[in-house]
């Protein structure tokens, strides 16, 4: 397996053991508190994330099983590098406040407990599929945003966005747990 796939699979686990060791401890009533109405809860990040990567999950298994073809589109669009550097951005920036894309990955209000464990598992399946795709062309590859269809970027902006999206949102849940009021 090359670097760049093992910086991926190891910024990601680097990030669900911190989410186990930050938030593994918490009840359900903390995990599922927000510090105001229109605010996401620490499950909800949780839950955001695991909905937005199973998303991905029918492009990672047709790169895996060697069948997947860039569209036309995909080939020809102009703003491939434009949005890949775009998402990068907007994710990697906590400064600016972003809605979902699609109501599909808004998490529900309400989390279960076992949210954590959930978030582990998919993690771990998340890194099971990028070394499965190992032996695609990063570059040449380019996929299509699952929300946007206009929206294109190389498959190694998707492994950035992957990370500093997972990144941005453990962040948000972290903020959380400082924010007033938060049920001890």
């Amino acid at each position: 397996m090359d670097e760049r796939i093992k910086q991926i699979t190891s910024e990601m686990k680097k990030v669900s053991d911190d989410v186990s060791e930050t938030f593994g401890v918490l009840t359900i009533e903390q995990l599922n508190w927000k510090p105001a109405e229109k605010s996401w809860s620490i499950g909800q990040c949780l839950d955001h994330l695991i909905l937005t990567n199973e998303q991905f999950y029918p492009e990672f298994d047709k790169l895996a099983a060697g069948t997947r073809q860039n569209s036309l589109w995909e080939n020809y669009s102009p703003f491939t590098g434009f949005f890949g550097r775009f998402l990068i951005k907007a994710v990697t920036e906590d400064s600016k406040k972003a809605k979902a894309p699609s109501k599909s990955i808004v998490p529900p209000s309400e989390i279960p407990a076992d949210i954590v464990e959930r978030f582990e598992r998919n993690v771990a399946e998340v890194n099971q599929k990028v070394e499965a795709c190992a032996t695609a062309d990063r570059e040449k590859t380019v996929v299509t945003s699952p929300f946007l269809v206009v929206m294109t970027y190389k498959l190694d902006d998707a492994y950035t966005v992957l990370v500093e999206h997972t990144k941005r949102h453990i962040r948000q849940a972290k903020r959380v747990m400082t924010a007033d009021g938060f049920p001890i």
